[in-house]
């Protein structure tokens, strides 16, 4: 199968299972930032951060793909979110966050690699967020904007996790 085909070159793609529409149109932008920010993951995976970490970043990135399918086929097909993986998320910001000091302030993003990636995705993630928001519940449904805003913060904890587990102290955020 060859990688290209010609049939976007004039600002076009199709929908799996059919239908084509405009490469700028609100549904390609919301599920190519969701591949956006899987790659971001990707390259949070590629910094080795520790077992636990990578185990969760994995499963992220299997639910990314099932995401940015359920968004790429306006009929709904057979793959799609679930309470069930929002209840995931839940569960690892839980386990997570139990090993971090409670926030007394903002906290400026940054820290090792792995934890400065983290907080770049937790960006990309916010503004999938909200472009997958700007589809609607008539278009995108309701769990994916709820499996965003979980996934946001569970990145954040991920990425103060993943500084303390490599020894890098947090900033402070210090209005002036």
């Amino acid at each position: 199968m060859k990688i290209y085909t010609r049939t976007g070159d004039g600002g076009e793609t199709s929908f799996f299972g059919g239908g084509r529409v405009a490469k700028n149109s609100p549904r390609i932008e919301a599920y190519g930032t969701i591949d956006e920010l899987n790659s971001h993951l990707g390259v949070v995976r590629a910094q080795k951060p520790s077992a636990e970490l990578d185990a969760v970043l994995s499963s992220i990135q299997d639910k990314l793909f099932v995401l940015g399918g359920q968004l790429a086929t306006p009929k709904r097909g057979t793959l799609s979110m679930t309470e069930g993986d929002v209840a995931e998320l839940e569960a690892a910001i839980d386990r997570l966050d139990a090993h971090l000091p409670t926030l007394k302030t903002f906290i400026v993003p940054g820290g090792g690699r792995a934890g400065s990636a983290l907080h770049v995705a937790r960006t990309v993630c916010r503004r999938a967020e909200r472009l997958v928001v700007a589809l609607g519940p008539k278009e995108a449904g309701t769990l994916p904007v709820k499996f965003l805003n979980r996934l946001s913060d569970l990145l954040f904890v991920m990425a103060r996790y993943a500084n303390r587990t490599d020894g890098v102290p947090e900033t402070p955020w210090t209005p002036r």
